[in-house]
């Protein structure tokens, strides 16, 4: 018998940071659920078993009549839900801060080949108001015609728009005849600090079309787009294998959806890294209010697994060399810390000591 080779290990599983959510390991209930799928044959291409159980899985969370289409990752359940929106003339509303807009590098005008209508939000949110900054010009030839809203739960500042937020927001949106998409890269994240099932800020709110995340909460990989008003959208079953998010081998990434959301896997995940963000925001309050942590302030609220910090000068580059963590506006010295389903109470406590620490040497 050949000899077997023992798998590599080439990182250092010690190591800890607050760089991203994306940058914790596969919660090992997924792991199971991929060996489990794993053996024998399964009918390629989204036909198999698995899939098929994920469509009803996911109907548990939004109700019946919706259609699901596992993808690969977030940009690109992005741009094929807004494509799945829009005639080839049509434009999407979005804030400044948004994923669409700010870090995925073109993907939509490019590959989606729509435009962009952005409105500046402090926060990362809309409102009715800030949508009508972009919402004029309908049958002007000479401007891009907007037709859809994108909105991003939790925000990419760690913000959180509420259900009656949101159900604004729609309502607003169908006056106007534009149609509704939410990002929800993180939207377990938000149903766990509102307290409230998934289906009441999305459909039972008035969103057209949803952008599932399971990456930031456990996943391997794997997200899905969720139509939530199938008269809304069309084309998506051409447009995923168009835009090259068609996999073959879907029961793998329909699995991990399984495995996150028949049970309470999700939310468990959720509240834990909500509950991890909110520890770590209370221990730099702590700090700044009896003068350990000098010069640190933050920059939003804390409403969900994101924590948005001011340091001073020079701190954060130090810090990072036993902590990764990202730069937000190094011109404002804003940094972002974020928390994941594997985030313990040590990381916490250890990172807020070595923050005392580099201040101690470096400040005064």
């Amino acid at each position: 018998m050949d000899d077997v080779t023992e798998p590599l290990t080439l990182h250092d599983s010690a190591q800890r940071g607050f760089a991203s959510d994306n940058y914790a390991g596969v919660h090992p209930e997924v792991l199971a659920a991929i060996a489990a799928a794993n053996g024998g044959h399964q009918v390629a291409y989204g036909e198999d078993v698995y899939t098929q159980h994920l469509n009803q899985v996911m109907a548990d969370h939004f109700g019946d009549g919706i259609e699901v289409f596992p993808v690969f990752n977030g940009t690109g359940a992005n741009v094929l839900a807004l494509q799945s929106l829009l005639p080839r003339w049509g434009a999407v509303i979005c804030a400044t801060t948004a994923h669409i807009n700010a870090d995925e590098n073109g993907a939509p005008e490019r590959v989606g080949g729509m435009k962009l209508l952005t409105v500046a939000s402090p926060d990362g949110k809309l409102t009715p108001e800030l949508i009508d900054e972009q919402a004029w010009g309908w049958g002007d030839e000479h401007r891009a015609q907007p037709l859809a809203v994108s909105i991003t739960q939790t925000t990419e500042v760690g913000t959180l728009y509420t259900v009656d937020e949101v159900r604004a927001i729609a309502d607003h949106v169908h006056s106007k005849g534009m149609k509704l998409h939410m990002d929800g890269a993180r939207l377990a994240n938000a149903a766990a600090s509102l307290g409230v099932p998934l289906r009441a800020f999305t459909r039972d709110a008035g969103v057209d079309i949803l952008s599932f995340g399971g990456t930031k909460n456990g996943l391997l990989f794997g997200e899905a787009v969720v139509v939530l008003q199938p008269d809304a959208s069309s084309g998506l079953l051409f447009l995923r294998k168009m835009n090259m998010q068609l996999a073959s081998k879907m029961r793998f990434v329909s699995a991990q959806l399984i495995a996150l959301l028949s049970g309470d896997l999700w939310l468990q995940s959720a509240s834990h890294a909500n509950a991890m963000a909110a520890r770590l925001r209370t221990a730099v309050e702590a700090g700044i209010a009896d003068g350990s942590l000098p010069g640190v302030g933050f920059s939003q609220p804390t409403q969900a697994n994101a924590v948005f910090g001011v340091l001073p000068d020079g701190i954060a580059d130090r810090l990072r060399e036993s902590f990764r963590f990202y730069d937000w506006d190094a011109a404002r010295r804003e940094v972002r810390w974020m928390c994941s389903w594997d985030t313990t109470e040590d990381d916490i406590d250890a990172f807020v000591a070595a923050m005392k620490k580099e201040l101690a040497q470096h400040t005064g």
